[in-house]
């Protein structure tokens, strides 16, 4: 697709019980290529809106939702609402709306960045585009600040990026240990993309991305135990694969490790957390930042 190329996206909104909410993103995720949430009234309901590259299938959407529904125990029929988002180059408004981001050690930049990075700075080279992560998002700052923390005190020799996006948590952690980072993604594009960013940046040969079902991808469950497992997905799951990084994460009787968990909003924190302690690790350390929250784990 070339940049200049006018992108259409058709949006399906719905208004849906807290109780429903992560059952109705789940359900949206299988049809659409970005999925948001935001409180339609406090602690009572939720606006979750999905865009999709295509026109959708109307019934196949109230199909899923209305199980959605059931799932949560909701007793309603969901009343869904279908728009087409007028067209625009979506990948040149980010370019042009993508200023560097400072984080840690970390310098994140676009190709359209002409400046100097600051002395000492890790510098990453990245385009927004069709994958998701370009250092402004509240979670990707958070676990790159996490990142450049931990690499003070830790030299992790196996990490591994769950759910890698656009491969920016990948390459920091390649450029920060100088060691083979394993990245993993469901979405095929991702993969690519962060094939192609560790390219550009230099880290291609230590980074292996692939396409696979999580944690029981062969490359993924291949290449633990992990000391270091980021996964800066959604809450749920995070909650649905949270025995899976256990049992990835290197065992306490080897020296333990360390797990960065994002992706999630302040109140679904204490069921992620929850979910983990059920397979042995211990919280150590929470980070809000504006209402996104990161947990670090370890054992």
């Amino acid at each position: 697709m070339a940049m200049t190329d006018p992108v259409f996206l058709w949006r399906v909104e719905t208004i849906v019980p807290d109780a429903a909410r992560l059952a109705v993103e789940t359900a949206l995720e299988e049809r659409c290529v970005a999925v948001s949430s935001f409180e339609a009234v406090e602690a009572v309901s939720w606006t979750v809106e999905g865009f999709a590259g295509a026109e959708p299938d109307r019934l196949g959407f109230q199909r899923d939702v209305a199980r959605a529904f059931r799932e949560s125990g909701i007793d309603a029929a969901p009343h869904l609402k279908f728009d087409l988002v007028p067209p625009r180059d979506w990948l040149a408004e980010n370019m042009m709306a993508f200023p560097p981001v400072h984080l840690g050690r970390y310098f994140i930049h676009g190709s359209h960045f002409d400046g100097t990075p600051p002395a000492g700075s890790r510098v990453i080279r990245l385009d927004p585009g069709t994958a998701f992560g370009s250092g402004e998002h509240a979670s990707t700052a958070t676990c790159l600040e996490v990142i450049d923390g931990l690499a003070k005190r830790y030299r992790f020799q196996r990490p591994l990026d769950m759910g890698c996006g656009s491969g920016i948590l990948s390459i920091a952690m390649a450029k920060t240990w100088h060691r083979p980072v394993v990245s993993s993604d469901i979405d095929p594009e991702s993969a690519r993309v962060t094939r192609l960013n560790a390219r550009r940046n230099g880290v291609g040969p230590l980074i292996r991305a692939v396409c696979g079902p999580g944690y029981k991808s062969p490359t993924v469950s291949g290449g633990g135990p992990y000391d270091l497992i980021v996964a800066n997905i959604l809450a749920r799951p995070l909650i649905a694969m949270a025995g899976d990084l256990a049992r990835n994460l290197r065992p306490a009787r080897d020296g333990g490790g360390v797990a960065i968990l994002s992706g999630f909003v302040e109140r679904d924190a204490a069921w992620v957390a929850a979910a983990q302690r059920t397979h042995g690790l211990t919280l150590r350390r929470r980070h809000v930042r504006q209402g996104w929250m990161t947990l670090v784990m370890s054992r």
